[in-house]
């Protein structure tokens, strides 16, 4: 499936017009290759391919490793280009620009500050210097007629010791640009715990919290996000899929038994950032099969969860968000409906005022309206 390609579902609905809600994705996961070459040149690095389409082909062949230490290894090269204010300002520019080709009219961007200082920014200037292309990626759009708004996910490493620090860094740009808080990295061994004095100042704060967990590491990860990150939402959390036992008898009966934390997580509406394309290249669903027919996606779907649609990386995966709902399309046999209901589950949990939220349910209800009638 091309991503280059347009996708219609039955009866020629367009996927990409469609208003859609990004809450998973990374910045520096998401670099248009050619962007890349170019602040490379800048500073003299060495890239493993002289033109847009081998770089891109490159990030797909090392990114389809089947786990996720493999696949985070190709963020050297992204973050490498990612260390003065011009490569910040730039590439978040053009993420912006990105999103909204992509029919995003809101979007979380997670990143990390403190990779970002190799060539003598502050973690505040970096910061700064990523709002203020969010801010002309958004002016940008809305001078040719279109709305799009975006906020930042500050994010810590969770194998590093600067998690309190950079929680402070979040706290100090929430009026900024700064809409919430993260951990991300080698998810395996490094439970959020290990993070539980930051997360305690950022409860203190009412600042909200999304927490990678569930895509590398299992249950305890995810109960950790839960009660010692108090996570809203989590990263991934597709492995939350181990917590519940699905049965078919052999009058073809399906038995469904959700244990304590998954039913916990549903109760409660935690939502889930799953991002089906990364989670096949990650080894994430390894325990359910290899293709995307395999992932858990429609069992917690179909079961009430507040599953979302998302890229995490667009540059390591070649994807889109348009594209990510396509393939779903084309495994789970989804119409306008249910993905009118995934995008209302991301908007129910975005990281805005309740005001906002109701306005951007509108949004898309307006939109996902105007396909169906159109």
């Amino acid at each position: 499936m091309s991503n280059s390609a347009k996708y219609t579902l039955p009866g020629g609905i367009d996927l990409g017009a469609l208003p859609k809600v990004s809450l998973h994705d990374h910045l520096d996961g998401g670099l248009r290759p050619q962007t890349i070459l170019d602040l490379a040149a800048a500073i003299d690095l060495d890239t493993p391919a002289d033109n847009a389409a081998d770089l891109a082909e490159w990030f797909l062949d090392q990114c389809n490793a089947g786990n996720l230490v493999d696949y985070l290894k190709t963020f050297d090269l992204s973050t490498a280009v990612m260390q003065t204010r011009e490569g910040l300002t730039r590439v978040a520019r053009e993420f912006v620009e990105d999103l909204a080709a992509d029919g995003v009219i809101y979007g979380e961007v997670r990143w990390a500050p403190e990779q970002h200082l190799a060539r003598g920014l502050s973690l505040d200037e970096a910061v700064e210097a990523v709002q203020e292309g969010l801010e002309q990626g958004v002016d940008a759009i809305r001078a040719i007629g279109r709305d799009i708004e975006v906020g930042q996910l500050v994010t810590a490493m969770r194998h590093a010791d600067r998690a309190l620090e950079i929680a402070e860094l979040a706290v100090r740009h929430r009026d900024r640009g700064v809409v919430g808080f993260d951990i991300a990295g080698a998810e395996d061994g490094f439970l959020p715990s290990k993070h539980r004095v930051a997360f305690d100042y950022l409860a203190q704060e009412y600042f909200p919290v999304t927490v990678h967990a569930g895509e590398a590491a299992g249950i305890e990860s995810i109960k950790s996000a839960l009660f010692d990150g108090r996570a809203l939402r989590l990263g991934h959390g597709v492995r939350l899929a181990e917590d519940i036992n699905v049965e078919r008898s052999d009058d073809d009966n399906v038995y469904v038994t959700m244990g304590n934390l998954s039913h916990w997580i549903n109760d409660r509406e935690i939502v889930l950032e799953l991002s089906p394309s990364s989670n096949l290249q990650t080894g994430a669903i390894e325990a359910w099969g290899e293709e995307l027919i395999d992932h858990p996606f429609d069992m917690l779907y179909q079961l009430g969860f507040k599953v979302t649609v998302n890229v995490d990386n667009r540059t390591m995966s070649g994807t889109t968000l348009t594209r990510e709902l396509a393939l779903l399309v084309e495994a789970f046999d989804y119409d306008l409906e249910d993905l009118e209901i995934l995008q209302l589950n991301a908007a129910a949990g975005a990281f805005m005022p309740v005001e906002d939220r109701e306005f951007l349910i509108e949004q898309i209800k307006a939109g996902f309206d105007a396909a169906a009638n159109a």
